[in-house]
């Protein structure tokens, strides 16, 4: 964790601007950053984020990954999905507010069934909100994997450089990479079909949605934690909405996506799209662990669920493209 000293948080704020921080507290829930709630001298509260120290090992995307953070709430705050404003972004922090509510994954034993799909119906709302901001490349905005004019171009340098990273760090995949790149290659020029970048926040599990209000009445507050967004496919968006499932798993996801006036066809060329993204997210799930030094369990239950995903959704390529 990147220590956050007294001294360290006096400057942050004098150079945003803020007003007199009184104290910090540590948030839990990062594995990569550190995470920082600050009490303000006028009962105001803001969250600063913090990189690990320089020398960290760390995949190849994750290199600033406070820059695509930054871009991801600055570009969804005028699309009206509740996301926190940025104070100040610089290279060694992210400041920015704090918006209300609990993490979804910490309430999620205590929401009925109702509830339930009526804030997964609100989500999929807001992610159709989220995709119809657009940018003007793809990729990553940090540029630690380069940018692109064309899809194609940007996704295979994105997954091209998780599997070196595989390759660097020796991490154990179930299929070799030149069998990815292998099966891969066939799939690519359903990419084409994309024209447009669109902000794709790539990390929307239940920790990462705030919730707001009394039992049976809550609503979502807040869509945090945007450093793994990149401008892409929208339909990619589900590969982290429904991790290890189809979209039709999820319905109420769908439906409210489509009455919010998101487009999810799933066509043959659309399944071939998302088995694509799955491989890219899955890997990066497979190769993380181990530059983070995962202990020992989590890393079976990760090569035991995301490995047997990755296998399915290569024959999946296999059988499509």
């Amino acid at each position: 964790m990147s220590a956050l000293t007294a001294s360290r948080l006096a400057a942050i704020l004098e150079a945003a601007g803020a007003r007199v921080g009184v104290g910090h507290e540590v948030l839990g829930g990062g594995t990569y950053n550190s995470l920082y709630r600050v009490r303000l001298d006028d009962g105001g509260r803001l969250v600063l984020k913090l990189p690990p120290e320089a020398g960290t090992p760390r995949l190849t995307y994750e290199s600033e990954l406070l820059v695509n953070e930054g871009e991801f709430y600055r570009s969804a705050g005028g699309s009206g999905v509740p996301v926190p404003e940025v104070v100040r972004l610089a290279a060694d922090s992210l400041l920015m507010t704090e918006c209300p509510g609990q993490p979804w994954s910490d309430l999620a034993n205590g929401l009925g069934d109702v509830e339930h799909e009526r804030l997964r119906r609100e989500l999929g709302s807001y992610v159709a909100q989220l995709h119809t901001v657009t940018g003007t490349r793809f990729g990553y905005p940090s540029g630690a994997v380069p940018t692109a004019d064309t899809w194609r171009e940007a996704f295979m340098a994105m997954l091209e450089a998780v599997l070196a990273d595989a390759e660097r760090f020796g991490a154990k995949l179930p299929v070799s990479g030149e069998r990815v790149r292998e099966l891969v290659r066939a799939a690519v020029p359903a990419l084409d079909e994309v024209t447009v970048p669109a902000l794709v926040h790539f990390d929307l599990w239940e920790g990462n949605i705030l919730l707001t209000g009394e039992a049976g009445e809550r609503r979502i507050g807040g869509v945090i934690d945007g450093e793994r967004m990149f401008w892409g496919d929208a339909l990619a968006e589900f590969a982290s909405l429904n991790l290890f499932g189809e979209p039709e798993d999820d319905p109420a996801l769908l439906a409210g996506y489509r009455a919010g006036g998101g487009v999810a066809g799933l066509d043959r060329s659309a399944r071939l799209r998302m088995a694509l993204y799955r491989c890219y997210l899955y890997l990066i799930m497979l190769v993380e662990g181990v530059p983070r030094g995962y202990p020992p369990a989590r890393t079976a239950v990760t090569r035991r669920t995301a490995g047997t995903a990755l296998i399915l959704a290569l024959g999946l390529i296999s059988t499509t493209a």
